[in-house]
């Protein structure tokens, strides 16, 4: 009896184990299935925009998001040479990760005792924008790096970072370059000039802060040092 009922448990170990298996397969097929859709027609918005804007809508419930999409062709070089410099220099060299930066991220907040810079690339970022929650999870990297692997399989390095210029947060509830762009400058975001371009790829860190604190000495900066290597940015 004792043997059967031991059988009889380990028998539903093993169908819970599977259906777990199955269910994280099956969003893996949903995730990837996004991905591929998305190679052609553009996101309305993402796991980060959504979160941000309950959020705002707690506080105000007529709250909402300024952010409009805009084609890659009409993003300013400039701002595209500024988010390479600031964030991901060797994003046209990388599959997705960039381990030398990765290395150099461990030993400086090794050195400093606390983390005080990522090794995070650009198309880590966005698989982070696009899918993932702000909760701080044991499987929140393995899933970010996941959706990286599928972002660098299926998309060109193009449309990866035509993806990302769209999506990512530049203030409270600003999303995207052309929101940007309006909100700080009020112009399009093709017309960025290579300074506007540089104080916008300095915000990325800390949007909200900035969008608060506009002329914070750190931002400017920031700008100055991306103004001096922005140039040298090779930009897909």
């Amino acid at each position: 009896m004792g043997k059967s009922r031991a059988a009889k448990s380990r028998g539903w170990v093993w169908r819970v184990l599977a259906v777990a298996i199955g269910l994280v397969l099956l969003y893996q097929v949903w995730l990837f299935a996004h991905i591929c859709w998305w190679i052609k027609f553009n996101p309305s918005s993402s796991a980060f925009m959504e979160t941000r804007l309950e959020i705002m809508q707690d506080k105000n419930p007529d709250a909402e998001l300024r952010h409009q999409w805009v084609p890659y062709s009409k993003i300013s070089g400039n701002l595209k040479r500024a988010l390479i410099a600031a964030e991901d220099a060797r994003f046209v060299d990388h599959e997705g990760f960039d381990w030398e930066g990765i290395q150099k991220a461990y030993e400086k907040n090794l050195k400093k005792g606390k983390i005080v810079a990522g090794g995070s690339t650009i198309s880590q970022q966005l698989a982070k924008n696009l899918f993932l929650s702000t909760r701080r999870t044991p499987w929140r990297k393995l899933e970010e790096a996941a959706i990286t692997v599928m972002l660098e399989t299926v998309m060109d390095k193009q449309r990866i970072f035509e993806i990302y210029l769209n999506v990512i947060e530049w203030g409270d509830g600003v999303f995207g370059a052309e929101a940007a762009a309006r909100h700080y400058f009020r112009v399009s975001a093709a017309q960025l000039s290579a300074d506007q371009a540089a104080r916008l790829a300095a915000m990325v860190p800390n949007p909200r802060y900035y969008d608060r604190h506009r002329e914070a000495r750190g931002l400017q900066r920031k700008t100055e040092i991306i103004l001096g290597r922005m140039y040298e940015a090779e930009i897909p």
